[in-house]
């Protein structure tokens, strides 16, 4: 199994799904893998684009759908939520565009867009513009970083073999601790 005809195989389809479910990571990744030549800067830009357009467009209408019931449960937090709320619908491109940037906004972001009740019709072009910023801006840094990972990626088969080969060995290490701290329990105990 060679990890580089994997990544040209299914990379694209991997990197739609992942940047639906997760974002930064796999999108870093997925520019480390253009500048490594195996998939093409582009294409890896329009399917992480694609995959969290995709993913932020479903929070969104499950947002819509029960944003207000789910929001009602965090009555400690009530003064923020309206207060979220109102920026969305003064300054929505800020809060659309933005959440995507914001650490811990990924997922609770497009749910409170959603629940803001802000139009479809607005929400869909920021969400756009976003994620193809957000792509652009991510898998050019992984691209950049791919300088730095790159060399380390080509022996990964290698390095995989010594992280397998040092788990092993602490694993096997702990085991005999654990086996001699048991024996010198039982010794203790059958000495009073």
């Amino acid at each position: 199994m060679d990890i580089n005809n994997l990544i040209s195989q299914y990379g694209y389809a991997a990197l739609i799904v992942g940047s639906v479910a997760e974002g930064e990571t796999v999108t870093l990744l997925g520019g480390v893998a253009a500048h490594q030549g195996l998939l093409r800067f582009w294409l890896v830009v329009a399917s992480v684009a694609l995959g969290g357009m995709i993913g932020d467009q479903v929070l969104y209408l499950l947002g819509r759908r029960f944003g207000g019931r789910l929001l009602k449960r965090f009555s400690r937090h009530q003064k923020k939520i309206r207060k979220a709320q109102r920026l969305i619908q003064e300054r929505p491109w800020l809060f659309v565009i933005g959440s995507r940037f914001m650490y811990g906004f990924r997922i609770i972001g497009p749910i409170l867009i959603g629940a803001s009740r802000l139009s479809p019709k607005i929400f869909l072009p920021l969400n756009i513009v976003g994620a193809i910023v957000w792509a652009l801006l991510f898998t050019t840094l992984g691209y950049l970083g791919g300088e730095v990972i790159g060399p380390w990626l080509h022996h990964l088969d290698q390095h995989l073999k010594h992280w397998a080969w040092l788990i092993v060995v602490v694993m096997a290490v702990v085991a005999v601790r654990v086996w001699f701290w048991h024996r010198d329990r039982k010794s203790a105990e059958s000495e009073e």
